[in-house]
């Protein structure tokens, strides 16, 4: 392929590391470092290792490992290999699984050693050519294979409009979409978001994201990265540990409920946050309460900004302005929002309407849903988020509510349609209702309401026995914290179940549910 610049995403993040190859880029919890350079040479190792593979430009990578450097290595390996890295929660059991691998039909599979007998068979299954395993030290068969191959590799030329990820995201018909992120997309948001949120020398972003999330994975990591910046790599997040860190960090990145468990900690003091110049809040709405509780402790404004695996950020408060609270600021530079009615009509200020966004950084379609992607896209190729917000007198965004009925619990993502599937097919079930309630901690818990067969009995229909159904066959994210029984769900004249009913009738209570 002839290229007069290569517009592979890996060649642009390059340009952002230091100068001097032994600057360090990975700081661990043990006192570990890895120095920029070091990533360059291990990347090109994972990079090497897949060629020799067969894996070729364009061919997905799917990659289901708990965080650690190695994985990094590895994402890194393949946007140099120009394959298509496809990120998934740990969280997620078989059925998940097998689905995304069989409608990606990736060339190689990375996993976890536990379940390495159960990878071998979903991989046949799907005509995975071949399987190894990162646990979650970064040991494993992948580490020790891409340890054999040479420490320099020549980037793969790629376009921007090439592939670079596909991030699966739940449909509200219970199919799974793969959103196609090419290297464009990324480098696009990548660019902007490094330059809006003022990243400067010096800077060292606490990093206690997971990165199978387009949040922690591209937010975070690339911005980092363009910045030559240094990164205190933590393997998941832990309050405690984090007031700890605070003073070595300039930047941190996180989702609500980071913040309401941080405000927990009496740790958690102006002092102790002194040094950070960059609370960022993102994935899910943060409450006002938060968002002026933190303000009040720290003296520190969060600032808050929104976006979607479809295109990473689309908006964001200002960084040197008024970052206002229950509001997630403004249009990207290059992002165009609008707000309109069902007709398409542009919403007045104050009035709520659909958001549609366009900018360089939307993602390409669904993955082999040509089709849905139509669907999605109006005629000037404006994509539908699916969200509700308005504009205020002074042009900040504020999210009203969702039109698909998404959940975000604890940052992450849950369709209700995917979890009544499954309930209404439970023996004794007429039929099952799934909502977001409202929690301080997790911003929203999933709850399902449930109409059962007249003298149904047997433990299956407990709310204790749908719980544990559940928890054996999907991620425990997506599990139902709450189970309630009704005679009847609230319909409107047209038949259609009125969630909005049931969300002010069902509200949390505290009694106490297996998790």
């Amino acid at each position: 392929m002839n290229c007069a610049i290569n517009e592979n995403l890996y060649t642009i993040l390059l340009e952002g590391f230091p100068a001097d190859p032994d600057a360090a880029c990975l700081i661990l919890p043990d006192g570990g470092v890895v120095s920029y350079g070091m990533l360059h040479q291990e990347s090109a190792r994972y990079a090497n290792l897949l060629v020799s593979l067969g894996v070729q430009s364009g061919d997905r990578v799917a990659v289901q490992v708990e965080k650690s450097v190695a994985a990094v290595f590895l994402y890194l390996g393949c946007l140099r290999a120009g394959a298509v890295f496809l990120p998934m929660n740990v969280a997620y059991k078989r059925h998940e699984l097998e689905y995304f691998l069989c409608d990606a039909t990736p060339r190689l599979f990375v996993c976890q050693p536990q379940p390495r007998v159960l990878a071998d068979e979903m991989a046949r299954k799907a005509g995975v050519a071949h399987v190894f395993e990162l646990g979650d030290d970064g040991g494993g068969s992948l580490a020790e294979a891409a340890a054999e191959h040479q420490k320099t590799f020549a980037t793969v030329p790629r376009i921007a409009t090439d592939l670079a990820a596909i991030l699966y995201t739940s449909g509200t018909t219970g199919r799974p979409k793969g959103a196609m992120l090419s290297h464009g997309n990324l480098a696009a948001n990548a660019l902007v978001l490094h330059r809006l949120w003022g990243f400067r020398p010096g800077d060292v972003l606490l990093h206690m994201l997971p990165i199978f999330h387009a949040h922690g994975l591209f937010v975070a990591i690339h911005c980092a990265l363009l910045n030559g910046s240094p990164m205190l790599f933590e393997p998941r997040f832990d309050a405690a540990r984090a007031v700890s860190l605070l003073p070595r960090a300039t930047v941190f990145m996180g989702v609500p409920t980071y913040y309401v468990r941080l405000l927990a900690e009496s740790g958690l003091t102006g002092q102790q946050c002194a040094g950070v110049r960059l609370f960022l809040s993102g994935s899910a709405p943060l409450l006002k309460e938060t968002f002026d509780e933190f303000k009040a402790r720290t003296g520190h404004t969060i600032l808050e900004r929104y976006g979607m695996t479809e295109g990473g950020m689309f908006t964001s408060n200002p960084y040197d302005a008024e970052r206002r609270g229950g509001t997630v600021g403004f249009p990207l530079p290059g992002t165009t929002i609008r707000i309109v009615d069902d007709a398409g009509t542009p919403a007045k200020t104050g009035e709520v309407g659909n958001i549609l966004v366009k900018g360089a950084q939307v993602f390409v379609g669904y993955w082999r849903m040509p089709e849905k992607t139509r669907e999605e896209f109006t005629e000037e190729l404006f994509f539908k988020t699916g969200d509700m917000g308005r504009f205020d007198d002074d042009g900040y965004i504020t999210i009203i509510g969702r039109t698909r009925d998404l959940i975000i619990t604890g940052g992450l993502n849950v369709y209700p349609k995917e979890i009544e599937e499954m309930v209404d097919g439970m023996s004794g079930v007429v039929e099952s209702a799934v909502i977001g309630c409202p929690d301080t901690d997790l911003g929203e818990v999933v709850t399902v309401v449930v109409v059962r067969q007249k003298n149904a009995a047997g433990d299956a229909l407990t709310e204790t026995g749908i719980i544990n159904a559940l928890k054996a066959i999907i991620a425990g994210f997506k599990v139902p914290k709450q189970v309630y029984f009704v005679d009847d769900l609230p319909r409107n004249t047209m038949g259609k179940v009125q969630k909005n009913v049931l969300r002010q009738n069902e509200q949390p209570s505290d009694r106490a549910v297996p998790t």
